[in-house]
């Protein structure tokens, strides 16, 4: 019988303030198999309280697709590379099918 973790999979959504900013941190973490997907969803609308000013603004939502034990490598890399001061990092973890989790698992490097 399969170990029911090997289903796990960590799904977390971040979001940035352009398409551009997106697809560009979606190509990095696929490229250093920090992530097996990256999903880019555009044309959210945020209303947030920062530094004392309510504020709104056009965001794109990216959901990145790994493995739980990448939680704190992806956790340091999105604090290198996310343009913002204070990066969104929402993790949920997810059971997968077996074939997706199995996918997932081929494609991303364990730190």
């Amino acid at each position: 019988m399969q170990d029911c973790k090997d289903l796990d999979i960590l799904s977390v959504a971040t979001t940035v303030g352009s398409e551009a900013d997106a697809h560009r941190l979606g190509r990095l973490l696929v490229e250093h198999r920090l992530a097996a997907c990256v999903q880019v969803e555009p044309g959210l609308q945020s209303h947030y309280r920062w530094h004392g000013s309510v504020c709104q603004e056009a965001e794109v939502r990216v959901v990145i697709k790994t493995l739980p034990q990448c939680r704190q490598a992806l956790e340091e890399f999105l604090a290198q590379h996310h343009p913002y001061e204070l990066p969104q990092f929402i993790a949920t973890t997810a059971s997968a099918t077996r074939e997706y989790a199995q996918w997932v698992r081929e494609e991303v490097k364990l730190p």
